[in-house]
């Protein structure tokens, strides 16, 4: 008799079973797919977002310095033994002896105090700066997660484009694989019918066996660029993953103006930000100087006491204060002189560094363009040099079908073929690079 299982057990099985079999679904992501996740994903994104974050959070902290401060206090004391004062004798009995002394005690057992405290920093050029200075630094954490955006799309292109590469050239080694494995099988069919030697069908055989050990090879390498993509747009290792776009219809030609325009720095997020840091240092000056002028604060309370020795007979006494402090700088070791002249050498250091980007953002572009234009030539004469490839390896296979070609030459082609399939799809993937590089340098 065979066991039976229940439906409900079978159910069970099938729902615990259905998510196991979703997770081993590999995801698919195309180039945008994935530049889409890392800007959700990416470390270099999340910490750029929590520095806004902590920019806005650092605006408030600032403001709330300015605003008026209400604070309350109460404070209950019981004296279960009141303190002893000796006071001399003859104020209470004139017939005391000098140096006698009497014990008097002060005060009552129970004491409560009830204290509304209200402040407000009415003046303080320091203050006004500062809080310009937070608005400011929450600019440049927007400004800079603008740069880190482009800087990690640059990231996720360069390691979505190795994937990629390694895939198109999968795809033709599959190919080529077949297409041998065709050939060879025609061969052992004329080799059984006397047409031709051991010899040919040991060079198809060897062929076949080298491009073999170029899939596996193609395989592990495939495997280490996958886990690079999904480090870098902050997808889990362990979790699969697909590249799903085509090399071939991936790539935008360069226009003329991006190749022959003059450089525009503002097109660049990190000058961008570099300039807001500028105008940063020059606040923080403004800032020290600020603490020359005299500030002004109001201040006011109001106290009720408690006192008795029971609360029923307790006695309560109010106490309203208000007024105005002025705080008026007139010597502090020259103490605001140094962190001026510190603040000033800063913010000369910020005008050079903004001059060595301008200088370095020029270089790019020029080298970024150079390289391109480089990639460009070579990819097309590697195509080229692939075209009269194929067209060498057609008609060497047909002469080695109608008996007219050896196999040594057909082997010959054949190696020539796969290494112009190589180089050109290396040449694309370069080119991908030089154009993703120009649009980095361009600020695109």
């Amino acid at each position: 008799m065979k066991p039976s299982i229940s439906k409900g057990l079978l159910l069970l099985l099938t729902l615990l079973t259905f998510p196991a079999l979703a997770q081993q679904q590999s995801q698919k992501f195309s180039l945008t797919d994935a530049l889409d996740y890392a800007y959700e994903h990416n470390t270099k994104m999340r910490n750029g977002q929590l520095n806004v974050a902590d920019a806005e959070a650092q605006i408030l902290e600032n403001r709330s310095i300015g605003l008026p401060q209400l604070s309350a206090n109460l404070n209950y004391r019981n004296i279960l033994q009141l303190p002893v004062s000796l006071v001399p004798a003859e104020f209470f009995d004139p017939s005391a002896q000098p140096g006698e002394f009497a014990e008097l005690q002060f005060g009552v057992q129970h004491n409560f105090d009830a204290l509304l405290d209200l402040s407000w920093l009415a003046l303080d050029g320091s203050y006004f700066i500062g809080l310009k200075a937070a608005n400011t630094y929450r600019d440049f954490t927007k400004k800079n997660l603008v740069s880190i955006r482009q800087e990690v799309k640059n990231d996720v292109i360069q390691a979505y484009l190795p994937a990629l590469i390694i895939r198109e050239n999968e795809a033709i080694l599959e190919k080529n694989i077949a297409n041998l494995n065709q050939l060879l099988f025609e061969t052992k069919a004329l080799y059984k019918e006397g047409f031709v030697e051991q010899l040919d069908v040991d060079r198809l055989e060897l062929s076949l066996a080298n491009l073999e050990v170029d899939e596996e090879n193609l395989n592990r390498q495939k495997a280490t660029a996958i886990n690079y993509l999904k480090f870098t747009i902050g997808y889990p290792i362990t979790e699969k993953l697909e590249v799903t776009d085509d090399i071939n219809t991936l790539f935008i030609e360069a226009s003329e103006e991006e190749l022959t325009a003059s450089v525009d720095f503002l097109d660049r997020p990190e000058y961008i930000a570099a300039n807001v840091g500028l105008s940063l240092n020059e606040l923080n000056v403004k800032r020290f100087q600020a603490m020359y002028y005299p500030t002004l604060r109001f201040f006011g309370s109001h106290q009720r006491s408690m006192q008795g020795e029971k609360f029923s007979d307790a006695f309560w006494f109010p106490i309203t204060l208000v007024g105005a402090e002025v705080n008026i700088p007139i010597f502090d070791g020259l103490y605001k002189k140094a962190v001026i002249q510190r603040a000033k050498l800063e913010l000369e250091m910020s005008k050079i560094q903004v001059k060595d980007l301008e200088r370095t953002i020029t270089l790019e572009v020029q080298n970024a363009r150079m390289d391109y234009l480089n990639s460009r030539n070579r990819a097309n004469n590697r195509k080229k040099t692939l075209d009269l490839a194929q067209k060498i390896y057609d008609t060497t296979q047909i002469k080695y079908k109608e008996g007219v070609g050896s196999s040594l030459e057909l082997t010959t082609a054949e190696q020539g073929l796969y290494e112009a399939q190589m180089n050109y799809t290396q040449s694309l993937f370069d080119l991908l690079v030089a154009k993703a590089n120009l649009d980095q340098a361009l600020g695109k």
